[in-house]
């Protein structure tokens, strides 16, 4: 009698000679062509098939966050495509490595951030705009007081207002889920002013955070849906760098305004 090996259990996929299976789903009979990638990725990470509502706000979220023009990652990728034309992977790699409290990362913060003061605010929560911003109102004079920053708030170009933002409210109460993480982010937005002095947009990476959060989507995974969707953009640009180059022009640029100074100057 032979001693059983090692176990190793998923509930993801499989496969045999002859079949794949994913999900417990034939994956070439009862997914290919049937399913879609934004719908399969949330499938995958929750192991719950998601109604066609979550598939909407999730591939809106998917949308929003791909690729926002000439971003430290983009600039990553591109250089990296530029140094390694033989390695995709690596450049998009570069621009994933690139994904953090500045870029990308303001997704999984501001998720984290919502969910903790939530789960700080016991039960039941707020049942309408005044207490949300009651709720609200504590959590950032306790953020200001720690002399930390609200996730979430604020944006390097747009000033005034995200236009993701906008939309991603209207998406989420057309399909019934603006849940206590969207409300939550929506309290801030109306009374941060009153603790920091000004206003500040409420910003795209936010709110997707606070969408993924409500499709219940664990806070410390939420990045790597950000990931997710910056690798379609970051292909993107490696494929415009191939038509149009321009990383050379971003290396030269960069070479030719480098000014040495002595280290003991």
């Amino acid at each position: 009698m032979t001693e059983a090996g090692p176990a190793f259990p998923t509930s993801l996929g499989t496969s045999d000679a002859e079949t794949i299976t994913l999900l417990g789903h034939d994956l070439a009979q009862d997914l290919m062509g049937s399913t879609g990638f934004g719908e399969l990725a949330l499938w995958l990470v929750t192991q719950r098939r998601p109604t066609p509502s979550m598939v909407r706000v999730f591939e809106a979220v998917l949308v929003a966050l791909a690729d926002h023009g000439f971003t430290p990652t983009a600039i990553a990728a591109r250089l990296t495509y530029l140094s390694a034309p033989d390695s995709v992977q690596g450049a998009i790699a570069a621009g994933l490595l690139g994904g953090g409290s500045r870029f990308l990362g303001v997704t999984e913060d501001t998720g984290r951030y919502l969910a903790d003061v939530l789960a700080g605010a016991g039960e039941p929560l707020p049942g309408d705009d005044a207490g949300w911003d009651a709720l609200a109102l504590e959590a950032v004079t306790r953020t200001r007081a720690a002399r930390r920053f609200v996730p979430g708030l604020g944006h390097p170009v747009h000033k005034v207002a995200d236009p993701r933002t906008a939309a991603m409210y209207r998406i989420a109460r057309e399909e019934g889920l603006l849940g206590p993480h969207l409300r939550l982010f929506a309290a801030i937005g109306r009374i941060h002013p009153q603790v920091l002095g000004r206003r500040l947009p409420l910003n795209g990476a936010g709110v997707c955070g606070a969408a993924l959060a409500d499709l219940g989507l664990p806070p410390d995974l939420l990045r790597g849906f950000a990931l997710l969707a910056r690798t379609a953009g970051l292909l993107g640009h490696i494929a415009e760098e191939k038509r149009r180059p321009v990383g050379m022009d971003i290396y030269l640029n960069v070479e030719h305004g480098a000014v040495y100074t002595n280290p003991d100057s």
